[in-house]
Formats: C-alpha cells, structure tokens, sequence
C-alpha cells in the first residue's frame, strides 16, 4: 500500500495551490470565481457546451507540459492533483496583451464580451501549438466555444492573424515552461491521496493496481475520469457524487497499444489522445471523432467513460461492437475478457460485478476485403449528442455475395445493440438494391425505438433504413476498389 497524503497540490497561473478539504463536488469554475476572484471564466451552460469557462490544464508527459484547453464548469479541483492550470488572467503575465487577445481587439473579435474570454483561451492553447493554423484547425479548436454576438467572422479572421500580433517563441509562458515542468515534476511523490468522509470523500490512486485496491475496498464509490457526464449530474440534477475515485492522472490507463493485429486502448485515454490512432487504423472514424462535443470535451472525456457508463447514445460503442471489440474488466488483481456487445445489458444495467472497472478495450484490424462505415445523426452538425449512430461492417465475396455482415447503432434502444435479424437479411444474399430493399422491413424486429427531445421514434427507424442504403449505395465503388486490391 503507498504512502498516503490528506491535500491535492496544483499550481494556478503563478501560485502553488494546496487544499486539505474538497468536496468532490467543487467545481474548477466555482473554485476559480468564488475562493480565488478569477472571473475571466464566465458561466455559460454550466455543461461544457458554450466554452465560456475555458481554461488550460497542464501535466508532464513525458518530457514535456502539455495543455489542454478544458470548461472549469464541469471540471472537479479534486481532478487537478499535479497539474498546472491557467486562466485567461495570467496570459497578460508579460504586461501587455497577449498576441491572441490583441489579434482580437484589432479584429473585432468581441461585442458583449462574455464569451471572449473562452474564445481567448481555446485560441491561446491552438496558438501555442500551431503559431499558424489553417481554418480548419481554427474552426475544430473553435467547436466549443458559443458566440452570440460576433457571427464568427471577426474571430476566424483574428484566429488566422493571431501570429502577426507575436510568435509562441516569445510569449511569457513559453519561457516559464521549464520551470513550471520542474515545480509539477516535485509534486509527482507517489503518494495516495484521501480526503474528507462518507459521501465528502475524495480519493486519488497513486498508481493502477492503487486504484483496483482501492475500488475493491470502495465498491460504491464513483470512479470520476473525464467527468464530462459525471459533472452534469453535479451542475444540472445537484446530485452527490461522492466517494469518489479520481483517475484523470494515472498514465497507466493512458497507454495505447498496437499488437497481433489489434489495437489496445486503455480507459483513461482521452477523445483526443486516442483519434490519431484510432483514425490511422480505422480512417471511416474520422468524420466521427472530428464531431465529438467540442475540442475542450475531447480533451477531457475518455475512451472508458464513454463505454463503461452505458450510455444508449454513447458514440464509440456502435462501430467498436461492428469492428468485434472486446473489453478486459479488472477487480483486483483479477481480470476477464468480455465481448463489447455482451457488456450492455439493459438500460443502466452493465456486466460489470461491485469493485470491477473497465480497464481497457480491445479492437481487431479491419480485415482485408471488408467494408466499414460509420455514420451520425443529429440536430447539430457540431457538438451534439447523437439521435442515432450507425456503424456498418459487410464482407462481399467475388461472386457479390455478402458473406458477413455487422451492424450495430446507438440511440435505437436502451443500450447499443447489434442489428442481427438485418445482419442475418443480408448474409448470404447479393449485395444488390434488391436485398436492401428487402432488409429495411426487418429493422423493425432488430428494434423499437423511443421518441424523446432529440428525435421521433417514426425518424429513428426511418433514419436508421436510409443508413443501410446510404451505406450500400456508397460502398458500389468501395466494394470494387478493394476486390482490384485484393487481386
């Protein structure tokens, strides 16, 4: 058992932060405005969607300080153990404006001003990155972050000048990285944390078997990692959410790895860490990964997160289940191997025993000859929740036969689910309009879909035919292309 501590350690801007008593409710935002009067950060949504409270979260990683542009509204203090966190206070630490935020003034980036500073620091973390981004880069940093005022012209035009204003070279906080990497480096001891009691109890693991001992020994706690669903059901429904389990910071749930013809992606990897490999073996997920929330939403949720809560309208779940993922789950010392589809069980209701935890998921190559495509619906293009997702997987023969079939959506049931009596349709047919038209009748006992404030139940099942179609009538070239490069 490590040793244990009784305060998380964080550095704000300049100041070294130590705090013995956190509810594992407190927030970053309430932090930030109420204790330390650091009102830059404005509250918007109080959900992560409009950016307004968006600050830098910095951790070593390897041999550098990375940032991240996260919303402090659902942010946990007790998530911040070893990191260093900027507000939008500390970027005119050199005594003038910092080149982002004059590259607005001299645009006209701002009108009411409440949502500039947000803007400012999702700028300020892509300009550090890339001192000269192109829209594209500009416009995906920028997805999470809402403006009312402006129409978003002067801001992009402000974005794509940011470095003529100044290069990250010279900025203030790029000459103070070094340092910073020393003082969070001495705040890495190794230790356990533990504070306060019952439903106020906060504890931090030192390490990976730490967290699966102390998960055993807490059954009931709730592991926060992303807190990207966990911190609505603070903001919106003021539940507890204590014991809580903090794992934001363990870097053996960070790993990801390539092997026999599979990648291996561990819980604690965020949406933005796992998207260049995910689209480097799986390039159909591209489109996908790029409409998840916005970018302050990818950097904190996780691959895990997003599978082990359950949610029905969980986005990685349909096109891991077609691609055959399986998921290790660990209690202890103790670890069995699941499909992912046998995971969710019904609505709320997972596969997983008091004290077990997802630990990481398992996904199989796209074998040579397949055809996969995934594909979402929602109201907005950008950072929204799905009313369905759908995930196709097909194997054609020479002789334009479909010899395997795997179909899997969210948002059509209580839980994501394959489409086995569409599958069992097509397997074995030609892949022809005929055997299309023939399976969209069968959806219908794959499943019963609710309506609810995202879509009708009559637009769900329509929508989820017109995927099938739209994936078949995509997939006439495909299906060609592949069988030249299969001979």
């Amino acid at each position: 058992m490590p040793e244990i501590r009784n305060h998380i350690r964080f550095i704000l801007n300049d100041e070294d932060v130590t705090l013995a008593d956190v509810p594992p409710e407190r927030t970053l935002l309430d932090f930030l405005r109420l204790d330390k009067r650091l009102v830059g950060s404005k509250e918007g949504c109080a959900e992560g969607d409009c950016g307004a409270c968006t600050v830098l979260v910095g951790r070593v990683s390897g041999d550098e300080v990375v940032y991240d542009s996260v919303t402090a509204c659902i942010r946990f203090v007790a998530s911040l153990d070893g990191c260093h966190v900027v507000t939008v206070e500390h970027l005119t630490k050199g005594g003038g404006l910092n080149p982002v935020q004059q590259a607005l003034v001299e645009h006209h980036g701002s009108q009411c001003g409440f949502c500039t500073p947000g803007f400012v620091m999702s700028l300020y973390g892509l300009w550090m990155r890339d001192p000269n981004p192109s829209r594209k880069a500009v416009e995906k940093a920028l997805q999470g972050n809402l403006c009312r005022c402006t129409g978003y012209a002067p801001i992009l035009r402000a974005a794509e000048a940011m470095s003529s204003y100044g290069l990250p070279e010279a900025d203030p906080l790029r000459a103070e990285r070094l340092a910073i990497k020393a003082r969070l480096l001495t705040l890495k001891d190794g230790k356990r944390v533990e504070m306060g009691e019952g439903a106020g109890k906060v504890l931090i693991p030192a390490n990976l078997d730490d967290f699966a001992a102390l998960y055993e020994e807490y059954p009931e706690a709730r592991i926060v990692a992303g807190s990207t669903d966990v911190g609505l059901w603070v903001t919106k429904f003021m539940r507890d959410i204590g014991p809580a389990i903090f794992i934001g910071g363990l870097e053996e749930l960070k790993r990801i790895g390539e092997n026999d013809g599979s990648l291996r992606i561990y819980a604690g990897v965020t949406y933005s860490e796992a998207l260049p490999t995910l689209i480097e073996h799986f390039p159909q997920l591209t489109e996908l990964m790029d409409r998840f929330a916005g970018e302050q939403v990818r950097n904190m949720g996780t691959i895990g997160g997003n599978i082990a809560n359950g949610s029905p309208i969980g986005d990685t779940p349909p096109p891991f289940i077609a691609l055959g993922a399986h998921l290790t789950l660990r209690k202890g010392a103790y670890r069995r191997e699941i499909r992912l589809e046998d995971y969710f069980l019904d609505y709320g209701k997972q596969d997983r025993e008091p004290g077990e935890f997802v630990e990481y998921v398992t996904i199989p190559d796209l074998p040579a000859g397949e055809i996969f495509a995934v594909y979402k619906i929602s109201k907005r293009r950008e950072e929204d929740i799905s009313a369905l997702c759908g995930a196709f997987r097909v194997f054609v023969n020479d002789a334009g036969v479909v010899g395997m079939a795997r179909i899997a959506f969210g948002g059509m049931a209580a839980i994501p689910k394959r489409a086995k009596a569409v599958e069992a349709a097509l397997v074995g047919k030609p892949w022809t309009t005929e055997t299309i038209d023939a399976a969209l009748a069968v959806f219908a006992e794959d499943f019963t879909p609710i309506t609810d404030m995202r879509a009708s139940a009559e637009y769900r099942l329509l929508a989820a035919q017109n995927l099938l179609r739209r994936f078949f009538l995509e997939t006439q070239g495909e299906a060609v292309r592949l069988k030249r490069e299969v001979a």
